[in-house]
């Protein structure tokens, strides 16, 4: 790595550890693990490692994978790994093990974001392998999942199944927002190999099971109604029907908590391509025109993909006010590489 590059990592690294629980302890801790100074370590690290962690996935919602991953694998490579060969207690090794599973996992999922699927797949299997070793259940389940996320993105319908089946199977004493979040993800899966009543089947259970996790309490950024309508839409269009898939997404952007701008950016160009595919020009336009307005502060492979196929699509209907409006706009927004020439 080039060593300015290296220099830009290592301030906004120590300045999202500025914002974890007593930033001093934290960021003294990172410095000692990156010198090789600790000789062993205690629960303070462990929730260090945790506490940044959710910090990093603050920020990758907010700012997309291509900011937060470069900055997560600085974290797990300088803190993380020396923590986990550095010798402590039993449980508190073990407890190192699952917390350095959650931020591999993670730190895969950003990968997704940027579009590094090999690299996405090995942090996935070395949070697998850590969630194993520290007998993580959910980080185990939670990953195998992710796994079956980034196949299904990819349109590799009968892998994902296996992922999320593999998901579900590992999580047998899952309470319901859990089910939830499983289940969604086998309907999609199943939706996409063709299997329209397994989809339905496990859409229902998934419903069901958000019933009961939303009649015991709200659970902020965990598997909420707003991702279960995702799932809803990404079925219908699975299954043909546009105009539902639509009307799914449009409540899940309705449900979705403003802090997920990467989420927000991304679906809302999935809902114009909907929106269009349903014969609404002016409505996908004005859909494509809000994910605009958040686009300048996401860095995300996957939404600059949304982007450059929603100049393919526009393109055919330019002599339209709002689609010539909508394809002068976004020359001017997105990134120059995304411009067809």
């Amino acid at each position: 790595m080039d060593p300015s590059r290296r220099s830009v990592l290592g301030v906004a690294l120590f300045s999202v550890a500025l914002t974890v629980p007593d930033p001093p302890d934290a960021v003294g801790r990172m410095e000692a693990a990156q010198r090789g100074a600790r000789t062993r370590i205690g629960w303070s690290d462990v929730h260090t490692v945790a506490a940044m962690t959710e910090q990093l996935s603050v920020t990758d919602d907010r700012f997309g994978g291509r900011t937060a991953r470069p900055l997560a694998a600085a974290f797990l490579v300088n803190t993380v790994v020396p923590f986990l060969r550095t010798g402590g207690p039993e449980n508190v090794r073990k407890a190192m093990m699952s917390a350095a599973s959650d931020l591999c996992y993670l730190t895969g999922y950003m990968a997704v974001d940027e579009g590094l699927h090999g690299l996405a797949r090995r942090y996935y299997l070395q949070a697998l392998e850590l969630a194993g070793a520290s007998e993580d259940h959910l980080t185990f389940c939670t990953t195998l999942r992710g796994m079956s996320v980034q196949a299904v993105d990819l349109r590799q319908g009968p892998v994902a199944m296996r992922f999320a089946d593999a998901a579900a199977a590992a999580s047998p004493q899952a309470g319901p927002r859990m089910r939830a979040f499983l289940a969604g993800q086998q309907a999609h899966a199943a939706a996409q190999t063709g299997d329209r009543r397994s989809a339905l089947m496990y859409l229902q259970e998934a419903e069901f099971a958000m019933d009961k996790a939303e009649a015991r309490g709200k659970a902020f950024g965990s598997y909420d109604p707003a991702s279960l309508s995702y799932h809803t839409s990404q079925v219908r269009f699975e299954m043909g029907d546009v105009h539902g898939a639509v009307a799914a997404m449009q409540e899940s952007d309705r449900l979705r908590y403003s802090v997920y701008r990467r989420t927000r950016v991304k679906e809302r160009a999935i809902l114009a391509e909907r929106q269009l595919a349903a014969g609404y020009l002016e409505a996908a336009c004005t859909t494509w025109g809000l994910a605009l307005d958040d686009y300048p502060l996401v860095n995300s492979g996957r939404i600059d993909k949304r982007m450059k196929d929603m100049f393919i699509l526009i393109r055919p209907h330019v002599r339209n006010h709002d689609a010539q409006a909508l394809y002068e706009r976004a020359r001017e927004t997105v990134r120059p590489e995304l411009i067809p020439v």
